[in-house]
Parts: structure tokens; sequence; C-alpha cells
């Protein structure tokens, strides 16, 4: 045919890349693809890893075939030789063996170093990476919530505030912790409570509250009194082990201590008390029974309750839920079990016990005017 010498010779100037690209086709190029898409550390370390692979098949068929030895005999030299384990040799080598064994060890030792130096460089860089991202998360917050302590209760804590769709950071230095903050995929930020520069990558400027749980008091005391200087308007809860700190960590501005000690205490003695009662608060407190809950309300000044009275807003009928208290915007008391003819005004805090999905409906219509 009179195209195919050129053809022939076309196939032989081209380079030695595309050339193979022509004889094996589309695998080949996808393979190759696939290569130049990663990230070059990973390839590196990929293509290290692959050529000691070949260094143990080398390293098993050359004293096979320049010792005489069985497959496994020789795998077990190739081994110990580039894992530098120091054990004899299994059976004595020849000057050619030992010539083998020593371009083996300098070119295998060396490959794997790299292949370890490597693999930390990207586990760190991982890290790193991670931890960025972390903290690009935390920066686009606001209005969350800042948990400094992740032990029981902290990490009790937490699980609430995600039960309920509340975002939050925790603070935490322990590296137990943080393997557990890693495996919960909570956002966290690693270091000391007590430091400025630790509340302040947490977003304490610009959170809703602030959760003190340290296992010290005197701790709890000195964060309460940076957050309260860094955020004036922060609501700060936080725990206190010991009654006599109680005035103290007030003092140093939390808006609520609670003790877990006497909760529990309260607690049992209502269960004893007041069985009914207690299973009755038990099904309306947790979100697993009935789908029932309390929580409070913000009146919008423009929303069309403000100004109503509850039997004007006909509230029960309209959103199928039970207002049992009303904080006012102005003086800021509240007023338990209200009457029907109890005002609502503008900037008012509803307490309303109800479905999860009405209160959810009720915030819509009542927070915005």
């Amino acid at each position: 045919m009179p195209g195919r010498p050129t053809d022939v010779r076309g196939v032989l100037s081209l380079p030695l890349s595309s050339l193979a690209l022509r004889l094996v086709g589309n695998p080949w190029e996808a393979l190759l693809g696939w290569l130049a898409r990663m990230d070059p550390s990973r390839r590196e370390i990929l293509l290290a890893s692959l050529a000691l692979l070949v260094l143990f098949a080398v390293g098993t068929v050359g004293y096979a075939l320049l010792e005489g030895w069985t497959w496994m005999d020789g795998l077990y030299m190739t081994f110990i030789t580039l894992s530098t384990i120091g054990f004899q040799e299994i059976h004595p080598l020849s000057d050619v063996g030992r010539l083998f064994t020593l371009g083996l060890g300098i070119t295998g030792i060396g490959l794997l170093t790299f292949v370890v130096a490597r693999s930390a460089q990207l586990l760190l860089a991982s890290e790193r990476l991670r931890e960025r991202r972390i903290m690009k998360q935390i920066d686009n917050l606001s209005d969350h919530y800042v948990i400094c302590g992740y032990g029981r209760v902290g990490q009790r804590l937490a699980e609430d505030l995600q039960a309920a769709g509340r975002s939050c950071v925790v603070v935490e230095i322990a590296e137990e912790e943080i393997a557990e903050l890693r495996k919960q995929n909570l956002l966290y930020v690693k270091g000391n409570a007590e430091e400025d520069e630790v509340l302040t990558q947490a977003g304490i400027d610009r959170a809703r509250g602030l959760i003190l749980a340290l296992p010290e008091d005197s701790s709890n005391v000195f964060v309460a009194l940076t957050a309260r200087e860094m955020n004036p308007d922060l609501l700060i809860l936080a725990r206190t082990v010991d009654h006599g700190n109680h005035s103290k960590l007030l003092n140093a501005g939390a808006d609520k201590v609670i003790a877990p000690s006497d909760v529990g205490a309260d607690r049992m003695a209502q269960v004893v008390l007041r069985p009914n009662v207690d299973q009755f608060m038990e099904r309306v407190l947790h979100a697993n029974a009935l789908s029932l809950q309390i929580d409070e309300v913000k009146v919008h000044p423009s929303a069309p309750l403000a100004g109503q009275s509850l039997a004007e807003s006909n509230f029960r009928q309209q959103f199928d839920a039970v207002v049992i208290g009303i904080i006012s915007a102005e003086t800021g008391d509240m007023t338990f079990n209200p009457t029907p003819s109890s005002r609502i005004g503008p900037g008012d805090i509803l307490i309303v016990l109800g479905d999860s999905d009405v209160i959810q409906t009720l915030r819509e219509q009542v927070c915005q005017p």
C-alpha cells in the first residue's frame, strides 16, 4: 500500500511516551492522566512505594538466581536487608551475592527512608490543612456557643446543642479529648482556655454564649473574667464544684452558675417525692419522648402578635401551643401561667410548650415581622 511506509516512519518519529500511548491505548493514557492529576507529594510516595515493591521482587529473584536459594529465603533476605534489622545471613554468600546485597541495601534503604520521610511530611501537612479548614469554619460562625472543657459535662452539652441545631466550638487542650472531638466531627480550638488568643480563635467576640465546664473552679473564674471583658453582651454559664465559689463566679461575670451535684440531688428528690411530676417533666424536656419541648420565642416588634392579648391572638387555637410564661421586655419580670387577658408586648419573650414543629412555625411567624 502506498501510504504504509509513510505511516511507519511517522510512528517511528513519535516521542517514546506518544508511542507508548499509541501501542497501549486508552488505559495507559488514563493512568498517566490520573498520576498527573494526583497531588505531587502523594504521587512521589506512590511511585517510590511501587519502586520499593519492584526492588523486593528483584531482590527475591536475584538471590534465587545468583545463590540458588528458595523464593522464601530470597524474600526473607531481601526484607532483613531493606529493613536494616541486621540479622545474620541465611546462607553463606558468594562475592557476587555480597555485591548484590550491597547494591540492594544502598538502593532500598534510600527508597525506604524517602517513603517514610515523605509520608510523615504528608501527614503533617494534612493535619495542618484540617486545622486551617476548621479555623475557616469557625471564622464564619456567629451567634454560636463556646464550650470550655470537653469532659463528661462538656460532651453532654455539645451533644445537646448539636441536637438542637445550635453551632458550638469546643476549647480543649488534652490530646485524648481532641481525638474524640475529631471523631465526632466537632469544631474545636486546641489550647488553654485561659489565654486570650485561644478565646479569640473560638470567636468569643461573635458568640452568643460561653459555657464553662473546666475541671477547676479557679480556671472557670479566670475565663469568665477574660470573656466578659472581651464580649460584655456574652451569656456566660459556669459549672462549679465547690459551693463556696458560687459568688466568685457571679462576681467574675457569670450570668448563671450551676453545681451538677445539686442538680443531680434535686432530680433524685423529685423522683422520690413527686414521681408523676418528674415523669411529665422528663417527657417534656427530652425530645425523644412525645416530641414535646419547652422553648422560648422572642416577639418581634412588627410581628402580628405584638400588642395583642393571648385571647385576641387566639394563640392556643392558632399555634396549638401553650404559653406558660411571659418575660416582659420592659421590666424583665416573668409572668407564670398568664391569663387570656395578658398582653404580649413588642420584644417580650414567650415561654411555650408544644411540638417541635409547631414551635418552629411559631418562630417563623412571631420572631419575624
